[in-house]
């Protein structure tokens, strides 16, 4: 999954949109923070105040607000100006972690195992997922994995429709695992070359749904050792902090290879993103802001940096 950036581009524009909330959140306090044009000890305490209640986290607001003062101790000291610097700053944390999903050429099928709890929205991000694979030419089946919500698989199919992307699952299925061995056999039968599976809302706190997800993990292995060769924790940008008690399990349980951000759209908290990148190093594959199939899009450092500040393409807040 790949995919450019551009300034005045649709996405960049949907972006900044999806992201006014937190911007807007920012802006006006780093306005107000340095309206009197000097750094100090209690300005840069203010500043991290601020960061901390737009969710970038104790240790990561502490970090930034200082990296960002320090650079203007010999020079313009107005909120536009540390704005530029704290995007430069989150910009150099993201950088590293924004990587293209990337299908294994010689996996066929290559599996996509997609985790997270309930509400975080893994069935409408593997429809946007395999649109997004679609339209780079490749062929994709869908599993329906989640075997304990009643609509999952009738909404899975609908996304399978949409995306132009083959179905596989019942509904009277009630082994996940099984599901997802039966529709590695069948895409391998079919050479397909991406296999998105879907898995139940599994709460963290709930050891038994998590072994079972290991049980998922374990069939597959017996189609393919290397399977799942990806494994996707999509998070709910509007949980905040509680996201992190969400990667850190099923990190340990699924050894997690990447993270989907969504419903930045519908939070004043996106510094989220941020933290977690800082505390975990896990790759952020895409981010979605909206629910339109179009609205799930690989992950660039510097746009998402820039549209969560509020600034525009010359670099002034808008």
């Amino acid at each position: 999954m790949s995919g450019e950036s551009g300034e005045g581009g649709g996405w960049i524009t949907r972006l900044r949109a999806g992201l006014k909330r937190s911007s807007t959140t920012l802006a006006d306090g780093l306005a107000a923070i340095f309206a009197g044009g000097k750094v100090d000890p209690a300005t840069v305490q203010e500043l991290e105040d601020l960061l901390i209640m737009a969710d970038l986290g104790p240790a990561t607001a502490a970090r930034l607000a200082r990296a960002a003062t320090e650079r203007q101790s010999g020079g313009e000291r107005t909120g536009a100006a540390v704005t530029l610097a704290l995007a430069d700053e989150i910009t150099q944390i993201l950088e590293p972690l924004a990587r293209p999903l990337e299908i294994t050429a010689g996996a066929k099928p290559h599996v996509i195992l997609v985790v997270g709890v309930n509400g975080t929205g893994k069935t409408t991000t593997i429809g946007k997922l395999a649109h997004v694979f679609k339209a780079q030419g490749h062929s994709v089946m869908i599993a329906a994995g989640d075997t304990f919500r009643a609509a999952a698989v009738d909404q899975l199919r609908i996304w399978a429709a949409r995306a132009g992307a083959r179905f596989f699952g019942s509904d009277d299925a009630t082994d996940a695992a099984a599901v997802a061995f039966d529709a590695m056999g069948a895409a391998r039968d079919a050479a397909t070359d991406v296999l998105l599976v879907d898995t139940a809302g599994r709460l963290h706190n709930k050891s038994d749904l998590m072994a079972e997800l290991e049980k998922i993990i374990r069939v597959m292995r017996k189609l393919d050792p290397a399977a799942p060769h990806d494994t996707l924790l999509v998070l709910d940008a509007t949980t905040g902090q509680n996201a992190h008690a969400q990667a850190e399990v099923f990190k340990d349980i699924t050894n997690v290879s990447g993270l989907v951000i969504t419903k930045l759209d519908g939070s004043a908290k996106g510094g989220v993103l941020v933290a977690l990148a800082e505390r975990f190093a896990l790759p952020v594959y895409a981010i979605g802001v909206g629910e339109g199939i179009d609205d799930l899009q690989p992950f660039t450092a510097r746009d998402y940096a820039r549209s969560l500040l509020g600034l525009d393409g010359d670099g002034d807040v808008r």
